[in-house]
C-alpha cells in the first residue's frame, strides 16, 4: 500500500515540474513572439543617398566616390559602405557607374592617359560614357540612378545597362 506521504510528495513534484516547465516556456516564447509581432522598421531602406559635393567634383574627370546605403536583410536593417565611379559631364549632368566590369564583376579603374576605364582581368575598356570599347564584357557599365539637389549628388540603386545588339547578322 502506497503511504499519504508518498503520495503528498508525487504531488509536489509533479506540480513543481510543470511550474519550473511553464516558466522556460514563457521565458523563451514571450521574446520570441515579441519578436515576430513587434512593428516593421521605420527607416525604409533603397532610395537615393547623400554620396558627394559637386563642387568638388572636376569635369569629365571620372572619380570613385564611397558612400553609405542602407539594406533591408530581412529582419534586420544593415548598412553598407558601397562604391561608385561618378563623371561630371556638365555642371548639370552626372553619371554615376557601378564598380564591377559587366564581364565577370572585376573591379575597374580609370587609365589617365587613355581616358577610359580600364578592367585589368580580360582587358576590357569602357568609353567615359560607359559603352564597351573593346573585350569581352558583354554590355555597357551598370549606371546608378542620379538627383542633384543643389550642389549635393544623390545615388539611388543600381540599374544593369542592357546589352547593347550586335548588327551584323541583321
Amino acid at each position: 500500500m502506497v503511504a499519504s506521504n508518498d503520495i503528498l510528495r508525487r504531488c509536489f513534484c509533479e506540480r513543481a515540474t510543470q511550474f519550473l516547465g511553464a516558466l522556460l516556456a514563457g521565458g523563451l516564447g514571450i521574446p520570441a513572439i515579441a519578436y515576430l509581432l513587434r512593428p516593421a522598421n521605420t527607416i525604409q531602406p533603397g532610395g537615393f543617398v547623400d554620396a558627394a559635393d559637386l563642387s568638388q567634383l572636376k569635369l569629365r574627370i571620372p572619380e570613385e566616390v564611397n558612400f553609405q546605403r542602407v539594406r533591408k536583410d530581412g529582419w534586420k536593417l544593415i548598412t553598407e559602405k558601397s562604391t561608385a565611379w561618378v563623371v561630371k559631364l556638365s555642371e548639370s549632368e552626372v553619371v554615376a557607374y557601378a564598380p564591377q566590369c559587366t564581364h565577370l564583376g572585376c573591379a575597374y579603374h580609370f587609365n589617365e592617359s587613355k581616358g577610359e576605364f580600364v578592367c585589368p582581368c580580360h582587358t576590357t575598356n569602357f568609353a567615359l560614357d560607359g559603352r564597351v570599347l573593346g573585350g569581352p564584357a558583354p554590355r555597357p557599365l551598370d549606371r546608378f540612378p542620379t538627383k542633384v539637389q543643389g550642389s549635393r549628388l544623390l545615388i539611388g540603386t543600381i540599374e544593369s545597362a542592357k546589352p547593347v545588339s550586335d548588327k551584323k547578322g541583321a
